[in-house]
């Protein structure tokens, strides 16, 4: 019986070839049952990156290694927002907290077990924390026109890789010989990058000089979860079953917060991103011929990137992107998500730029 393969995603919808490619190895794996391919989906190493996939057999190489990976919303306790004078107070997360910072009288150190490396920290590739206002919000959510919120996009920094990595050495991409001790290790992780980004967040406003409120949204997208005797593996795709999910678009776009519905035909998952449509080194390459820093450092919205990294910043550019509002199309017009309001970027931090007045 062949495994069925469904993308959600419109004709007019930029879907490489080679992503399409990997969902169909993916679904050759012994065991595979349904792949599922969000309108984000796009190519990844070894395994496609916005897409949600079911089996009897778990393949901790289709959660990857960033595991716990995911987007937390926050209410800031702001009441105004200049940009240009934010962006120069935001902490140096790159850093690691003082063993006295007051942020961390908001986590619970017993929880982090036995890994500290990174705690506090971004990380780079897509990872970033934004500033952002709330826009247009649907009535019925307790949100008003011109909230500010803190997106904190970061995951188990190391650890994930640490337990990825314990597994490949031994069985390569093959299944989890134990499958009750990865997923001991892998829900420890999640919860890990959960923490993390409440870390990060506490430290921003610290920061900022005011406070966050509990969150709106704390969402993984690298993760296993159990189903009814399977394994549902999402990488880059985001849980779909009736919980409220922030889409992220890029650091010059809105995002999006939506209300998740998705069914089983899409293994109750929906997007969670705009997903890239180049590689780093061709967003690399095709942006320094294109844009400047400058033009990278405050976007078409007017919102600021806080980013000392010039290689980050054109790998991360808009145009490496697929266009947010298609993926939110595609994701309404099959019924997998609802809009809820859009996030308008203020200040974008990727990583400190020292020395430099935005």
């Amino acid at each position: 019986m062949p495994i069925s393969v469904k993308v959600f995603a419109s004709a007019s919808s930029w879907i490489e070839s080679s992503a399409l490619d990997q969902c169909h190895q993916v679904a050759a794996l012994d065991g595979m049952v349904h792949v599922a391919g969000m309108p984000d989906l796009h190519p990844g190493k070894g395994a496609p990156i916005g897409a949600a996939m079911l089996s009897t057999v778990l393949y901790p190489f289709l959660a990857g290694s960033d595991i716990g990976c995911g987007i937390a919303v926050y209410p800031i306790g702001l009441r105004k927002a200049v940009p240009e004078r934010l962006a120069r107070r935001f902490p140096d997360l790159d850093a690691e907290p003082d063993p006295g910072d007051p942020a961390w009288d908001a986590i619970d150190r017993a929880e982090l077990g036995d890994h500290l490396d990174g705690f506090g920290t971004v990380g780079r590739g897509n990872h970033f924390v934004e500033l952002a206002r709330i826009e247009k919000p649907a009535p019925g959510h307790g949100l008003s026109d011109g909230d500010l919120v803190l997106i904190v996009h970061s995951g188990s920094r190391g650890l994930g890789e640490r337990i990825l990595r314990a597994h490949t050495e031994r069985h390569g991409a093959g299944p989890a010989a134990d499958p009750e001790a990865y997923l001991a290790a892998h829900d420890a992780a999640v919860r890990w990058g959960s923490l993390n980004r409440r870390m990060i967040a506490e430290r921003v406003a610290d920061a900022l000089g005011t406070r966050i409120g509990e969150p709106i949204v704390d969402e993984s997208h690298n993760l296993v979860e159990r189903v009814d005797g399977h394994y549902l593996h999402r990488k880059g795709a985001a849980r779909g079953d009736g919980r409220d999910v922030l889409i992220a678009g890029t650091r010059g776009t809105r995002s999006y917060l939506v209300a998740a519905h998705a069914g089983a035909e899409a293994n109750f998952s929906v997007a969670h991103g705009a997903g890239r449509k180049m590689s780093r080194s061709d967003a690399l390459k095709r942006g320094q011929a294109k844009h400047t820093v400058d033009e990278l450092r405050r976007t078409p919205l007017g919102s600021l990137v806080v980013c000392g990294d010039r290689q980050l910043l054109f790998e991360e550019a808009p145009t490496a992107y697929k266009r947010i509002e298609q993926v939110i199309g595609d994701l309404t017009d099959h019924g997998l998500a609802t809009t809820i309001c859009a996030t308008v970027p203020l200040v974008t931090y990727k990583t400190p730029d020292r020395g430099r007045r935005p």
